[in-house]
């Protein structure tokens, strides 16, 4: 295996990464146990999903679409507004679990993105509980 190949690469490049982003808000709006992250978000999720496909772009090795706009992530200054914990995080994960399977990501992949995913998460959390 070619271990120079992105992630971006191997789950299917800009289509996969949009495709993921679009399912990520879908069950987040509809699935009623994310309705505590549903609530942190705009009416109008147009927005937040854009800048997650603009992130992962990156993140996950392609296109570094995000810096090109807004500059440094500065993920947990631009989350600060928030109130995440342990439950906010689970509900976020889940989610991205549930996207995640529903596009086809590779389980091995999966597992390592989730892995990501949920140190990423974690790290987001600024209050007790």
């Amino acid at each position: 295996m070619d271990h120079s190949t992105t992630t971006y690469e191997k789950i299917g490049g800009d289509a996969a990464v949009a495709l993921l982003c679009d399912r990520f808000y879908e069950f987040m709006a509809s699935v009623p146990q994310f309705s505590e992250l549903r609530s942190m978000h705009p009416e109008d999720l147009k927005g937040s999903r854009d800048k997650l496909y603009m992130f992962l772009s990156g993140w996950f090795g392609g296109p570094d679409l995000f810096v090109e706009k807004f500059g440094h992530p500065r993920l947990r200054g631009r989350h600060m507004p928030f109130a995440i914990g342990v439950k906010e995080r689970d509900q976020w994960v889940a989610c991205m679990v549930l996207a995640m399977e529903s596009v086809g990501i590779e389980e091995s992949i999966r597992a390592k993105l989730l892995e990501n995913f949920f140190n990423t998460a974690d790290f987001m959390r600024n209050k007790e509980g």
